[in-house]
């Protein structure tokens, strides 16, 4: 494994899908369905039998076959059809029923038995991508699990036990159907960012530049330390002129900028998950709370108190 493969898969770790709810789709041609704007959401969709195209917000088209998957990854307006002739409704408009707690049925009982019909098994997500979190914003309208099946073929039997669980109407099968697509979604992911994020990014571009590497991996190992440009610059064994220098070329943002933003990403998350303002000031380095509370309102544009839990609110007004 190469330098750049290890410490992408470090800084990987962290990656992980929360809040998803997902809908076992049945439908008859023609039909057409709209996705809404989701912002902070991703959608993804497999289709277990059939075929269809899918819209981007850019207006590009790809046909899909029963087995594909992809993912939409900026929660961005998209359509599946099945032809382009079609109107579209959204997903709104169809009864649905639950099926297990993440899960629920869209679906008419005599179109389920038509041997015609599609099949689709769609999930709307939140994802973090821990150190690789600013990559999401470098991420392709539309990413196909088609396009990485040569370099991880061990992505292709979790696509087969996805169409066997879709098409069967087995105990337990939409729950099965949920993790294997949680984790197709997981592997669609990490594949782009191992494939070197399609065209690039300034990210990818610094991960590849062993000086700059070492500094950025020093940082996410250690984001409490007091780094200074100086101390960066000698984990990267150069000039501090020089680190800078290649540095803001590669990522459009000074070294201690790039500090700030991954301590607020774990402050948010630690935060969402109800930890004490003041813990996470002070387990991130920072030598007071109003310290804190200023550079996440500069970086994140609110109060540290706005993602407070519901718990410790109520403790505060107690």
């Amino acid at each position: 494994m190469s330098h750049y493969e290890d410490l992408t898969s470090e800084l990987l770790m962290g990656m992980r899908l929360f809040g998803v709810e997902y809908q076992r789709i049945a439908l008859c041609a023609p039909f057409g369905l709209q996705f809404e704007h989701a912002p902070g959401r991703a959608q993804f969709h497999f289709i277990g039998r059939g075929s269809l195209m899918v819209r981007s917000a850019t207006g590009e088209v790809y046909q899909l076959h029963a087995g594909d998957a992809l993912l939409v990854p900026h929660g961005r307006p998209h359509a599946l059809l099945s032809s382009t002739e079609v109107s579209c409704t959204t997903l709104s408009t169809y009864k649905s029923k639950p099926i297990c707690d993440t899960v629920c049925a869209i679906a008419d009982p005599v179109i389920e038995s038509d041997d015609h019909s599609v099949i689709l098994f769609s999930g709307c997500m939140a994802f973090e991508l821990g150190g690789m979190q600013p990559l999401i914003n470098t991420m392709p309208d539309i990413m196909l699990v088609s396009t990485l099946l040569s370099r991880y073929p061990e992505i292709q039997p979790m696509l087969n036990a996805m169409e066997r669980e879709a098409c069967t109407r087995h105990a337990g099968s939409a729950g099965i159907l949920s993790r294997l697509a949680d984790v197709v979604a997981a592997l669609i992911v990490r594949g782009w960012v191992e494939n070197g994020c399609g065209a690039g990014s300034g990210l990818v571009q610094a991960l590849r530049d062993p000086r700059l590497s070492m500094a950025m991996a020093a940082m996410h190992r250690f984001p409490v330390e007091k780094w200074t440009v100086e101390r960066l610059a000698k984990e990267a064994g150069c000039s501090r002129s020089v680190f800078a220098g290649r540095f803001q070329q590669a990522t459009g943002m000074t070294p201690l900028r790039y500090l700030t933003e991954l301590r607020m990403r774990l402050a948010t998350e630690r935060l969402n998950k109800g930890h004490a303002v003041e813990k996470v000031a002070f387990d991130l380095g920072y030598g007071s709370l109003a310290a804190f509370s200023r550079a996440f309102k500069r970086t994140v544009g609110h109060s540290p108190g706005a993602l407070r839990s519901p718990r410790e609110v109520a403790n505060a007004g107690t």
